[in-house]
This record gives C-alpha cells, sequence and structure tokens, in this order.
C-alpha cells in the first residue's frame, strides 16, 4: 500500500471503527480516537511533501492494480503539482474540524465524528484518482457523509437544505457519467483520465463533453447561476460541516475542470472562455454585492465563497501561468480563510445560539483574545497584503489584465465589495460598546478553541508571507497544462 492509498484509507477505516462504537457512553473515548485518527491521516500525507519532485509534471506516487476488469477499470492514484496541495489541505482541515467539534457535538458523536474521516479519505480520493470510474465513485461518494452531517446535525430546515444539496449534485452529476462513458468507447475501452487527454476528438464532441463536465463542475464550485444551494446548505449546516464544505469540497469542481474540461476538450474550453469568464466577473461582482445585504453571518460568508470561487475560474479560463496559478493560490487560500471564517462564526454560535449580527455588538470588549483572531480572518478575507487571501487574488488579476485590461479591471472592483462587507460585519459584531446581556456574559475562548484558531491562523499568515513553496510545486504542471491547452486536437 502507497502514501497515496494509506492517505485515502486510513481515515475511512478510523472512521468505520467510531461507527462500531456506537455508545453515548464512550463519548471521550471516540473524540479521542477521533483525533488520533485525524492527526495520523495528515501525518501519513507529510511524507508526499518530503518526496515530491517539483522539477517534473509527471504523476507522482502512482498506483495501479485491476479493479474490474472486465472493463478495464483500475484502481489508479497519482498526484502532480495540480492536486498535490490539495491532499495535505483536506487532511489538515480534517484534524482542524474535529477539535471543532469536541465540545460542540454532543449526541452520536461516534457518527459526527466518523463521517467527517470518512469524507477526508473519500475527497482525498477524489483528487488522487487517475482513472474515470475510480473518480466518479470517490466524487458522488463524497456526497453520502456530507448529506448525513446536514442532516442529522444541522438546524431547524436541515431536512430541507440536505435534500436540495444532494439533488443539486447529484443531477448535476448525472451528464458527467454519460461523458466518462463516451471517452471510454473513445479510447477502445480505457478509463486512463491521462489518455483521455490525448484523444483526438472533433469539435462538436468535444463541445458536448465541455457541458456534460460543466453540470457537474459548476454546480460543485458553485458557480452563478447555479450557486443557490450554497447559502441555504451552509446555514443549516453544522459548524464543522460549513467548514470542509467551503474549505474543501468546492474545490472538487474547481479541480475537475483543471483534469477534465481543459485538458480532454482544449478546443472547447477555449472557444467556450468568454461565457467561464463571463459566469466568473458575475460570481465575483454580482454575488459580492448580494453579500452586503445579509444579516445572517453565514449566509454572508457563504456568498463571499461564491464570490471568491469566482476568482478561481476567472484565473482558469484567461489561459496564463498567473492566471492558472493564482487559480489554484487562492483556492488553498479559501481553504484556510473561509474554514477560519465558519468556525469563528461556529464559536459565536455555540454561546449565544444565533448567527443574526443584530444579536451581536462590542464582543471584543468580552473575548479580546478571540477577537483577535477574528480581525486576522477577516483581513485575509478583504484580502490584505500579508495574509493568504491576497496573493492567489492577486496573481488572478495580473494574469487577467494581462490577458485583457476590462477584464483583470472588473475583477479588482471586487476586492472593494470583498471588504465592504466583511468589514461591515467585524464592525457590527466584534466592535463598539456591548450590545446586550447575552454579549456581555461571553466567555472568551478556551484552549482547544485557541489552538483550533492558531493553527489555521499560522497557516493563513505562511501563506500570505511566504507563498513560494505553494507555486514552486505546482508551476511546472501548470505549464505543462496550459501547453496542452494551448495545442489544437483538431485537423
Amino acid at each position: 500500500m502507497g502514501l497515496l492509498s494509506l492517505a485515502i484509507w486510513l481515515p475511512i477505516v478510523f472512521g468505520v471503527l467510531l461507527l462500531a462504537l456506537g455508545r453515548d457512553d464512550q463519548v471521550q473515548t471516540v473524540r479521542w480516537l477521533a483525533l488520533v485518527g485525524a492527526i495520523a491521516s495528515f501525518v501519513v500525507t507529510l511524507p508526499l511533501y518530503a518526496g515530491f519532485d517539483p522539477g517534473t509534471a509527471a504523476m507522482q506516487f502512482v498506483e495501479k492494480m485491476p479493479w474490474i476488469e472486465r472493463f478495464n477499470v483500475h484502481y489508479h492514484l497519482g498526484i502532480d503539482g495540480i492536486s498535490f496541495w490539495f491532499v495535505l489541505l483536506t487532511a489538515f482541515i480534517n484534524v482542524i474540524v474535529v477539535i471543532a467539534g469536541w465540545e460542540a457535538i454532543t449526541s452520536r458523536v461516534n457518527q459526527y465524528m466518523g463521517a467527517f474521516l470518512i469524507l477526508s479519505g473519500l475527497m482525498i480520493g477524489v483528487f488522487s484518482a487517475l482513472d474515470g470510474i475510480l473518480f466518479y465513485v470517490f466524487f458522488e461518494a463524497t456526497l453520502i457523509p456530507m448529506y448525513l452531517i446536514i442532516g442529522i446535525w444541522g438546524g431547524p430546515n436541515k431536512i430541507y437544505a440536505a435534500f436540495k444539496f444532494f439533488l443539486y449534485t447529484l443531477l448535476g452529476s448525472l451528464l458527467t457519467l454519460i461523458a466518462l462513458i463516451y471517452l471510454y468507447l473513445a479510447s477502445g475501452g480505457s478509463f486512463e483520465i491521462t489518455n483521455w487527454h490525448q484523444l483526438p476528438l472533433s469539435s462538436t464532441a468535444q463541445t458536448l463533453l465541455f457541458i456534460a463536465f460543466f453540470t457537474a463542475f459548476a454546480v460543485k464550485v458553485p458557480m452563478w447561476p447555479v450557486h443557490t444551494w450554497l447559502p441555504d446548505v451552509h446555514v443549516e449546516a453544522p459548524t464543522g460541516g460549513s467548514a470542509v464544505l467551503a474549505a474543501i469540497m468546492l474545490k472538487l469542481g474547481a479541480y475537475g475542470f483543471l483534469r477534465f474540461s481543459m485538458p480532454i476538450a482544449p478546443d472547447a474550453a477555449r472557444d467556450l472562455a468568454w461565457i467561464m469568464i463571463g459566469l466568473s466577473l458575475v460570481a465575483v461582482v454580482y454575488v459580492g454585492l448580494v453579500a452586503m445585504v445579509q444579516q445572517d453571518m453565514k449566509k454572508l460568508v457563504a456568498y463571499s465563497s461564491v464570490a471568491h470561487m469566482g476568482f478561481v475560474t476567472l484565473g482558469f479560463f484567461i489561459f496564463n501561468e498567473l492566471g492558472v496559478s493564482g487559480g489554484l493560490v487562492q483556492m488553498i487560500a479559501h481553504g484556510f480563510v473561509s474554514a477560519a471564517m465558519f468556525l469563528c462564526i461556529g464559536v459565536l454560535y455555540d454561546r449565544v445560539h444565533s448567527r443574526e449580527i443584530a444579536s451581536y455588538g462590542g464582543v471584543i470588549n468580552t473575548m479580546p483574545k478571540f477577537t483577535a483572531f477574528a480581525l486576522l480572518f477577516a483581513m485575509a478575507n478583504c484580502g490584505l497584503p500579508g495574509t493568504a487571501g491576497f496573493v492567489g487574488e492577486w496573481m488572478v488579476i495580473l494574469g487577467a489584465v494581462k490577458a485583457n485590461f476590462w477584464i483583470g479591471l472588473a475583477a479588482a472592483s471586487a476586492l472593494i465589495f470583498g471588504a465592504a462587507y466583511t468589514l461591515w460585519m467585524f464592525k457590527r459584531v466584534y466592535l463598539g460598546p456591548v450590545a446586550n446581556e447575552e454579549v456581555k456574559a461571553l466567555q472568551d475562548i478556551g484552549q482547544r478553541e485557541f489552538l483550533m484558531l492558531a493553527l489555521l491562523a499560522v497557516a493563513v499568515l505562511w501563506m500570505g508571507v511566504h507563498p513560494k513553496p505553494m507555486t514552486d510545486v505546482m508551476d511546472v504542471s501548470v505549464a505543462e497544462l496550459l501547453k496542452h491547452v494551448a495545442q489544437s486536437k483538431l485537423n
């Protein structure tokens, strides 16, 4: 068993073990076992960094063995510079989520922790799969634990939100399955994703494939106008569910564009790029304006996520290295920052049981340590230089200006909206005099919450000050992808 298999199956094994415990009188055992499983799952990804060669675009840590031999399906894993960081990010966020749910979750603790560990393994499987069917299995399987997390531990309208999440994402993926079968037949009976990159497909076939992939990946990102499920799901999901959804699950769709849409249908990707850029700019500008009028903190951050992911898809479809690398960096930065924003909302919700901005005011007077963390993450969400939020957005804007000045200008305007809605929320929640008795009675964060937020703060600052290790890993793979997309398959 290789490192990637360990990264996938170790958290799944721990998750199944937690489900088997199944008794509420073993809560402390369950929590510690979940933490051990999450940390062990993260530790086994660290040798990937030590052994990764950033000088090649070839797949590394490759594992391949027959799975469904009749249809030539393989258990085939591997990562390159594009997928590498998402494996580590997924394992890291899983540790944070286990710490976050330590005291907040008091019922069915084993099932809650088990669902997150299983989900972590499945998401790493998505980023590592090199076989089309294996990718699809992992991609769809992630819906099950997240559906249960929302539906069991969510808010008052959790069933509605869980069904909306499941139906949107499942229906979007059905056309993708048809596309995978078409590629299997077109390639002479192969589900190897890298083989599909070399297929001489006609213009019509590429366009239809691009549309099929778009239905799954655009919903998952989510791009405007298929983003409406996200705010509802975030509002109802438990804090850990919101953190994982924003930090990792949205990235599955964006990753799909780089692994499937662009390399398999490069001509269609170039021809339809104007649509992708237009939808991305709408997300960046319009959804940013929508975020400004939200009264629910979770809804505000959810719309903020749609706007930030608009930068990602914009960067991908301007087809230059700054843009694509910036989109990837933005995905990783958004993973840290959005998780931190939702966890901060969770800290307040655990104490006051309200997500309404109007329920707060003057939190800095009673929770100064917590407010310091919240301010850092708010600044990162605004794209302040020196934080993770700045690097990716700046690279995408530079890449956009290089491609077209007006696209770059429209994207840059979104930074103003981002600062407006984030700082306005921070001002109303944290600053000023104590607003009410509930805020007056608040207790500052304890050691567990401090540790959780400190880990994310270190990640946000480290990435903002020294992003070079991130970009060095992805540069060669991004250059190879763009070279491939630039070469027409059509005669």
